[in-house]
């Protein structure tokens, strides 16, 4: 039987998008995480992605994006996992400056597979401009760049308005005509949109509240994909309809980010011990896998 062992994460993506399948990406907080993940992708013969964002080594514990790559290598499984660099910012969700070309250097010297730059928060030029540069460091190593256009609203601190009302007048939804010229004009791989989706929040007062429940906006995700022609991610991935999900899925979208569905889990249960988190991440992965997006046995699709 075929494997994908040795495909690219770049034509991973590429695979998922033409097979109108999903290609999950979990974040890993807690270094602890990583291997109940591992595990329960190889279980349910899914391909998916270990990741880690900026945040996660600056607000949570998994140390730093070398600490996370290290920990990859003593559990990784190549028939079923990659490694990538979540966001980095150019500036951060406290609107500080980011040394992000610093960060992503550092990925791609220790093997990262494929990185993220977020110029979300940027002019549509600038954020042109900083995706750019990326992409050039990465082709060095043949990484896959991901960016962000629009803003997908979660992280930030203080109060926003309803989620009602953010999804009804559209708020910081991704662009189509800005999606074509940013893609066309960058040469990105992948590009994470925003069409109603939203970060589980990050800030200790917020960060253990139930994710507010959240929908696709269809008719304007399908704009995006014929405007952008590159494989779609959905950041946010927690809370979001399983239907909204599965339509989302057949309109482009071919890498979804997974973090509060297994992070809560893992804060809940490792007070009782460590172990216990990690069955808590394990069994939350097997139900998002299978119940939820309904990808178990993917590796073999992504094979052919």
């Amino acid at each position: 039987m075929s494997d994908a062992t040795h495909v690219n994460t770049r034509e991973l993506m590429l695979r998922a998008l033409r097979a109108g399948t999903v290609i999950p990406a979990f974040n890993i907080p807690y270094l602890p995480m990583m291997e109940p993940v591992v595990r329960a992708l190889s279980d349910t013969g899914c391909m998916g992605l270990i990741t880690v964002a900026r945040l996660e080594w600056v607000k949570f514990e998994s140390g730093s994006l070398e600490a996370v790559r290290e920990e990859y290598e003593r559990v990784r499984d190549n028939r079923f996992t990659r490694l990538h660099l979540d966001h980095v910012p150019v500036i951060d969700e406290d609107g500080l400056r980011v040394d992000y070309l610093s960060d992503i250097r550092r990925a791609l010297a220790v093997g990262y597979e494929s990185v993220m730059v977020d110029g979300s928060r940027l002019p549509l030029a600038d954020n042109i401009a900083a995706t750019r540069e990326v992409v050039a460091l990465a082709a060095a190593t043949g990484a896959a760049v991901e960016a962000e256009l629009g803003a997908v609203m979660g992280h930030e601190e203080g109060p926003m308005p309803s989620y009602e009302e953010l999804f009804a007048n559209g708020r910081g939804f991704t662009d189509a005509g800005e999606a074509a010229r940013f893609v066309r004009e960058t040469g990105v791989d992948w590009l994470s949109v925003a069409v109603g989706n939203l970060h589980g929040a990050i800030s200790k007062a917020k960060k253990d509240s139930k994710k507010t429940e959240a929908r696709l906006n269809i008719d304007h995700l399908e704009q995006i994909r014929q405007a952008a022609g590159v494989p779609l991610v959905l950041h946010g991935g927690t809370g979001i309809r399983k239907e909204s999900v599965l339509a989302g899925v057949r309109h482009g979208i071919a890498k979804i980010n997974i973090a509060t569905a297994i992070r809560q889990p893992y804060e809940r249960a490792r007070s009782r011990a460590i172990s216990d988190g990690q069955r808590a991440v394990y069994d939350a992965t097997v139900e998002l896998i299978t119940a939820e997006l309904g990808i178990a046995g993917s590796a073999n699709v992504l094979a052919l």
